[in-house]
């Protein structure tokens, strides 16, 4: 596990516009990283790709259920990066149980799971869904493993059992 040090000075606030496309998903996840990697944050790998897996998860949801684009902003405040996704949907999120039969609706679940803190608020556009990564508080070990495996547990009968 690597932690990158050399970030000394708070660096500006980075965001950008998102087409509202899933396949606009991964160049704006990898340009969330991008971002926070260039700053030299004191963020060790797993919280690195914790903020790859929740951007993605927030970014996807935005232009999935809004079918419109949405704007991403990224910040640090010293201890916390903040990642924040804006749409024009007015409905807040909430999490419900996950259900393992559905082919969704696991994304919330990870971003309370893993993120240090998280939330949704009403913005002009729409809502606000955000989430922070803190420098010493990420979810690692069986626990990040367990949560990940909830979240992409497959359905009890999709499994087909193999003969040995």
């Amino acid at each position: 596990m690597s932690v990158t040090t050399r970030q000394a000075v708070t660096p500006a606030p980075f965001g950008f516009r998102v087409l509202p496309s899933v396949e606009a998903v991964p160049d704006a996840r990898r340009r969330v990283i991008r971002a926070v990697r260039g700053w030299g944050l004191p963020l060790v790998e797993d919280a690195l790709r914790d903020v790859e897996l929740l951007s993605s998860e927030l970014i996807t949801n935005a232009v999935s259920h809004t079918h419109a684009p949405c704007v991403v902003c990224v910040s640090w405040d010293g201890e916390r990066l903040h990642v924040e996704v804006t749409d024009v949907g007015h409905e807040l999120p909430t999490i419900g149980g996950i259900d393992l039969d559905a082919t969704d609706g696991r994304g919330l679940f990870l971003v309370a799971a893993l993120a240090t803190n998280w939330g949704a608020d009403p913005d002009p556009a729409g809502k606000r869904i955000w989430f922070e990564v803190g420098t010493t508080t990420a979810v690692s070990g069986d626990e990040r493993l367990t949560t990940l495996v909830r979240a992409a547990a497959p359905k009890a009968r999709d499994v087909v059992p193999t003969s040995a």
